[in-house]
């Protein structure tokens, strides 16, 4: 093997064990879904204020106070329904359905009510990120 092959090998193996130990939380996969498909209209910190909402014909929700506006409760189930979507919805409003982007594993997730809801795993991680944005 050669120094350079070496050294590279050597790298790669520090940043596959840097990797092993630090397994991305619900929460940071969220983020990285929100950064993706929702900081363009919703900006960084959920404010409504992302680089293309003033070019929209109706202000982005700031997602920073959707708890403050249902009594200091996180709307999940609220929240869920409206990014994902649902057949008619679409119409109602600027944004779009997400739900075939956040396809992905079907895990179980309760409900306020106690209800047991089959949900796509990459949509409960955006949920538990905007709920990290609560003002």
């Amino acid at each position: 093997m050669t120094n350079t092959g070496y050294a590279v090998a050597v790298m790669m193996a520090a940043g596959l064990a840097g990797c092993a130990g630090s397994e991305d939380t619900t929460a940071d996969k969220g983020q990285s879904i929100y950064e993706s498909f929702c900081v363009s209209c919703h900006g960084p910190s959920g404010q409504g204020d992302g680089p293309i909402a003033d070019q929209l014909p109706s202000a982005p929700v700031d997602l920073s106070m959707l708890s403050a506006s249902n009594d200091g409760v996180f709307p999940a189930e609220r929240v869920m329904t409206q990014v994902y979507g649902y057949p008619g919805r679409y119409h109602q409003g600027m944004m779009p359905e997400f739900g075939p982007v956040l396809s992905g594993p079907m895990v179980e997730w309760t409900s306020p009510q106690g209800e047991t809801v089959l949900t796509p795993q990459p949509l409960l991680d955006l949920v538990t990120y905007l709920e990290t944005l609560q003002e």
